[in-house]
């Protein structure tokens, strides 16, 4: 049973999260023809904005209602009907999506009432735009919050009270976690499509940020769910839900519709995609087809191999809740030792079940002394761990969000078997690359690898010339 511990630095000079209404943009843009509204100061947009595009390499559709020194003190509604406006006028998005920030949570505004009055007044300037909103303020969580926040105000906004005539019974929902890539998502669409389901992925960014050239360009997301789609949520048999963080939406999906829920903590892993494949079985009718079948034999044997190299390192991991637990798994199920655990915030029952003996709420900093007291021989976290992997003198894994010094983040698949047999080969690989060729001397005392160079040189640096025989 780890224990949660709290950093007590007065400042983080290297911080590991990111915020709260940039996790609630992500999810937006898992929204076909959806765009982002963040209400706050340009300064707040900005910030996130930048940490997208590096990471995604795309251009990111994020608007801000350009809160000024004015506006925060007299209130910002005005600025929220403007930006509303102005977006259905130039843009024509199917779906905007706005998130508070800290400095319009900070003065206390009622936002959800402020936006209630616009839509009653403005109904047919915003015609058949939804609009959607959540409360993410930058000092409460993390960027986990935020993506769930911003799901459950989807659920709200846009999902239609169960109709039980019209179930459909091939069709379930997926609500895929922040942890999950666009390449993790078109992996869970296929397993799921294998068994002859039809999914409602929500949100869906395989569509939007999976780094495709579109003919034209538009200033929406392009491509995710259907805001129809969304809509009819309501009429599936079941519903999955990947990450501690998703159960508050799946919660929320099944009161408001009546369709159960299955949460998995993770689908990287052995047991998880067991269960995975047990559950869609019950609920398609089939048995598990071939293919699946097969990597998972493979998955077995990418175990076998990789454990040697996972036996007995020390690891450092530096990651937002849910993702952390699924990687502590898949490190200490193959023999690794976690050292050191830090996350972003310590709002997940999860981390109490870590195993390590302390889980620090903290930041890069945190978990480079962590490391360095542990004896880490990797460390695993987002980018920014790079200059801490540097001073340690040990491999960095970059893993989470951002990655803005590498390519292929968007595509990297760790969910499925496949996607399980992948990473288990990265780590593996990262540390033989770590491994130094051993020399004689590695394994010998200096006492007798003294005189044993001695017998081989004669004691003068030379070799001893053969003894003649008599």
């Amino acid at each position: 049973m780890a224990r949660i511990v709290h950093a007590t630095r007065a400042h983080s000079a290297m911080p590991m999260k990111s915020s709260t209404p940039l996790g609630a943009a992500l999810a937006y843009l898992g929204v076909d023809g959806a765009i982002p509204l963040f209400h706050g100061s340009q300064g707040c947009t900005s910030f996130a904005l930048v940490l997208m595009v590096r990471h995604f390499k795309e251009s990111i559709p994020l608007q801000t209602t350009a809160m000024n020194e004015v506006s925060t003190i007299l209130g910002g509604a005005d600025h929220v009907e403007e930006a509303i406006l102005n977006l259905k006028n130039r843009v024509k998005p199917r779906l905007i999506g706005i998130a508070s920030t800290a400095l319009t949570e900070t003065r206390g505004e009622d936002m959800a009432g402020d936006l209630r009055l616009i839509k009653e007044r403005r109904r047919e300037e915003i015609g058949d735009t939804r609009i959607v909103y959540a409360s993410t303020p930058d000092f409460d969580g993390a960027i986990e919050d935020g993506w769930s926040r911003a799901v459950s105000a989807l659920i709200d906004g846009l999902v239609a009270p169960r109709n039980p005539r019209l179930v459909t019974l091939r069709q379930i929902n997926i609500l895929t976690g922040v942890h999950q890539t666009p390449g993790d998502i078109d992996e869970i669409r296929d397993i799921v499509e294998a068994f002859g389901l039809k999914p409602i992925i929500v949100p869906d960014i395989s569509g939007s940020l999976d780094g495709h050239v579109p003919e034209t360009w538009v200033g929406t997301s392009l491509g995710g769910a259907k805001v129809e789609d969304i809509e009819r949520m309501g009429r599936s048999m079941h519903t999955i839900a990947i990450g501690e963080h998703m159960r508050g939406p799946a919660r929320k999906l099944e009161e408001r519709t009546g369709v159960d829920f299955t949460l998995f903590p993770s689908l990287t892993g052995l047991e998880a995609n067991d269960r995975l494949m047990v559950l869609l079985s019950s609920l398609s009718g089939k048995s598990v087809p071939t293919r699946l079948k097969r990597r998972r034999s493979q998955l077995v044997d990418a175990m076998m191999d990789c454990h040697f190299y996972f036996g007995g390192k020390k690891v450092a991991i530096g990651a937002d809740p849910d993702l952390l637990c699924a990687l502590a798994g898949v490190f200490t199920g193959l023999g690794a030792e976690l050292v050191a655990a830090v996350s972003t915030t310590g709002n997940s029952p999860l981390l109490a079940g870590l195993p390590c003996a302390e889980v620090e709420i903290g930041d890069i900093q945190s978990l480079e002394d962590r490391a360095a007291a542990g004896g880490a021989e990797l460390l695993v976290t987002n980018a920014h761990g790079r200059m801490s992997a540097d001073k340690l003198g040990i491999p960095l894994w970059r893993v989470g969000f951002p990655i803005f010094d590498r390519l292929g983040s968007a595509h990297r698949v760790s969910v499925g078997y496949v996607g399980t047999r992948d990473l288990l080969f990265e780590i593996a690989n990262v540390f033989i690359g770590a491994m130094h060729a051993h020399r004689p001397e590695d394994f010998l005392p200096e006492p007798l690898l003294t005189t044993t160079t001695d017998a081989i040189l004669g004691g003068h640096g030379h070799a001893r010339a053969p003894a003649q025989a008599h």
